[in-house]
């Protein structure tokens, strides 16, 4: 009775105690693997003889790069971009014409107005100052220069009006730039004329100097074009370390591009900062929650059942430690990093859905630990993609090494599709056939762990794979094999069920490999008193006979016991163990029980209960199957149909008893996909029970040549 507990107390309703263990375990299982994840991604874990050295520290002794490199330095291209963007004059429209003409006009204008004013015979000196110094342009005029401007002659002032035209006409066609005004005033003094008196030529350069505008104006949008076709015509700067170069001396303090330098040769072990810690930390967050609502719309059963949330814990931390100890190595280590492992893992352990989310988090998990590099991540990504879209539905160990083929091709693909669109100068094919090297051992490798984690996963957490099934379906298991030595019959008729049970599981879309291994197994009690079941009796051998029907009830009833703790001691996984006792349900002994009521006398004198199995009734399609097929194998055994019409009629009473009793309420069949089981049963048992022929007995033994020729025994007795 404590072997069957267990098994009852998985069928009853959760409680909202239960329901809130369920949440608890889930939210430490989320608060532990985010709190271990954002560890691992934030801090180092091993002492690799990497310097913290920052921008302005000063190099505690001499840096030498451990291995030739060539890398493209974004910080010297950066200088040498901003050093050719600044190159750049900024660019001015073309000088106006308009405003050109509009200067000309105006300096006609201003110098008619000077003439009038020195012709003016009735103006006192103070009135032409006035009114010259009213024009706007001329506002600004010294004294001296006025009286130099009403001193000169009628000749002089001629030469000068005509020279002061000439200056400005010459300024604007050359134009003046909004901004330059100034320098464009010294640059016109140096056009007037040599010619001219020294009177004269002061008078001129002050005019033109006034009456000149700007006509040539800031164009943003051509300097900023200008300057950016100079930033990209910069090329690429490429900087290149021998073995053994020193990249810093001792005492010298560090630059930019040194810092660079050391990140490119995986020198530098950057500070650990606590935002970087936070983001880190909300990355994690993020991924936990993806993952959370991907197997909540996938997977619900990794959530509900706690073993299933631990082991995708443990893959988890497990492979984000390997990660952190391999991926920011900048060596070919971590193409060896064996992430198509977890993949694999959580694949063949937990189905299709978590492996292809796991692997998806695993690529950012190790781009972010590769210094955010996208060439990780994706190389990662892709072979964890690879390996769980390969592995669907695989069920021998060497479709995990057939897998690995397609890994390292489709990692292999990722590595070169990234360096080749490196620059040239950059790219070297030595070190990319090295890394595609470990690549495919990483393959193989990542392969080989899986298939280790497997036999080490399968029983630990008690999951049931695919593999673990094939091995447990092998003849030569010890259970089967102890099953055919002492219990033929019951082994036979386990055969049939399986048969029976796996072809109406295909056609309903149950698992016809699990259907067909616990039906080898659902009868493995019986072994312990073989002799006390029919199919392992002679005709006429009856050992209940001499029993009395509770004695007898007790062995039949106890086959499920015994079953079970058989099935614990050769550690068949717990999916396995369900269908012994489920394949019964709560059925009853009716033999024992019809015997018990005969003795009694009255069927209220006899407690039912004592001849019903205790269960649980199927809670999964495939056990169902099972009980289904077992009962009905039986009872067409027994009942030996004549015709297929009769065995079509023995199958719907067993299926009409079952549901009568409700033995299938708890299991997720349609009764459309009863009646898919109920057909498959009929077709395939015509085959098994059909009627045969029997032969009359010859009226004359036949000869040794007669034996030796196959004549039939009709042909004897025809001749007799």
């Amino acid at each position: 009775m404590d072997t069957l507990r267990e098994v009852e107390g998985a069928a009853l309703p959760q409680s909202g105690f239960h329901r809130w263990s369920v949440r608890g375990r889930l939210l430490l299982a989320a608060l532990v693997l985010l709190a271990l994840s954002t560890y691992l991604l934030s801090f180092p874990l091993l002492s690799s003889g990497r310097l913290t050295l920052e921008e302005g520290d000063v190099a505690p002794r001499d840096i030498r790069s451990p291995y030739r490199i060539t890398y493209e330095s974004a910080i010297r291209t950066e200088v040498e971009r901003q050093r050719a963007e600044a190159a750049v004059a900024a660019v001015y429209s073309p000088p106006d014409r308009e405003r050109a003409n509009q200067a000309l006009e105006r300096t006609r204008q201003v110098l008619d107005f000077l003439v009038a004013v020195r012709a003016d015979p009735f103006a006192t000196a103070a009135q032409r100052r006035a009114w010259v110094l009213a024009v706007p342009e001329l506002a600004d005029l010294p004294p001296a220069l006025l009286d130099g401007l009403f001193a000169l002659s009628e000749e002089s002032w001629s030469r000068v009006q005509l020279e002061v035209q000439a200056v400005v006409a010459e300024m604007m066609r050359r134009g003046v730039r909004d901004g330059a005004l100034a320098q464009a005033r010294q640059e016109a003094q140096l056009l007037v004329g040599v010619d001219l008196t020294t009177e004269e030529a002061m008078v001129t350069t002050a005019l033109a100097q006034r009456l000149i505008v700007a006509n040539s104006f800031y164009d943003e949008a051509a300097t900023q074009a200008a300057r950016q076709q100079a930033r990209e015509a910069v090329p690429v700067v490429l900087r290149t370390f021998e073995a053994g170069e020193v990249i810093i001396r001792e005492g010298q303090r560090v630059r930019a591009e040194d810092v660079e330098a050391l990140q490119r040769l995986g020198l530098q072990q950057p500070r650990t900062r606590w935002n970087d810690v936070a983001g880190y930390g909300l990355l994690a967050a993020a991924g936990i929650a993806v993952l959370g609502l991907s197997l909540a719309a996938f997977r619900p059963a990794v959530l509900l059942e706690g073993r299933q949330t631990l082991l995708l814990s443990l893959l988890l931390l497990l492979f984000l430690l390997i990660a952190r100890l391999m991926i920011p190595d900048r060596t070919v280590l971590r193409y060896l990093f064996p992430g198509p492992a977890l993949a694999a893992l959580a694949t063949i352990t937990l189905g299709l859905p978590v492996g292809v989310v796991t692997s998806l988090l695993m690529g950012v998990a190790a781009g972010l630990m590769a210094a955010n590099s996208l060439e990780m991540a994706a190389y990662v990504g892709a072979g964890g993609l690879v390996a769980a879209l390969t592995l669907r539905g695989a069920d021998r160990p060497a479709a995990l090494f057939r897998s690995a083929v397609f890994v390292a091709l489709a990692q292999g693909a990722v590595l070169l599709g990234f360096r080749m669109s490196l620059d040239p100068a950059e790219f070297m094919p030595l070190e990319t056939t090295l890394d595609l090297m470990m690549a495919a051992v990483g393959a193989v490798l990542s392969a080989s762990i899986a298939l280790g984690g497997l036999f080490l996963i399968a029983p630990l957490f008690d999951i049931v794979t695919t593999f673990r099934l094939v091995e447990l379906s092998r003849p030569d298991h010890p259970l089967l094999q102890r099953m055919l030595r002492e219990a033929p019959g019951t082994y036979h008729h386990s055969l049939m069920v399986a048969s029976l049970a796996e072809q109406a599981a295909e056609k309903i879309g149950a698992d016809p490999l699990l259907v067909r291994v616990g039906a080898y197994y659902h009868d493995i009690g019986k072994m312990v008193h073989p002799y006390f079941f029919g199919e392992n009796q002679m005709e006429g051998a009856n050992p209940h006979d001499r029993l009395d029907p509770y004695d007898s009830v007790a062995v039949i009833i106890g086959h499920v016991r015994d079953g079970i703790e058989l099935a614990r001691r050769y550690r068949l996984p717990s999916r396995v163990r369900a269908f012994i006792p489920e394949h019964h349900g709560t059925n009853r002994a009716s033999f024992q029980y019809e015997r018990a009521v005969e003795q009694a006398g009255d069927a209220s004198r006899v407690n039912e209960a004592s001849f019903r199995h205790k269960g649980p009734r199927p809670r999964s399609k495939e056990t169902a199957l099972v009980m289904l097929a077992d009962s009905t194998e039986a009872t067409v055994r027994s009942a030996r149909p004549a015709t297929p019409d009769e065995l079509a009629e023995v199958v719907r009473r067993v299926f009409d008893r079952l549901v009568a009793a409700h033995q299938l309420d708890e299991a997720p069949l349609t009764m459309r996909e009863l009646d898919v089981v109920r057909e498959t049963f009929v077709s395939a048992l015509k085959g098994a029970y059909h009627p045969r022929v029997r032969y009359p007995e010859p009226l004359v033994p036949p000869t040794v040549g007669e034996a030796m020729t196959g004549t039939k025994p009709e042909q004897t007795r025809g001749k007799a």
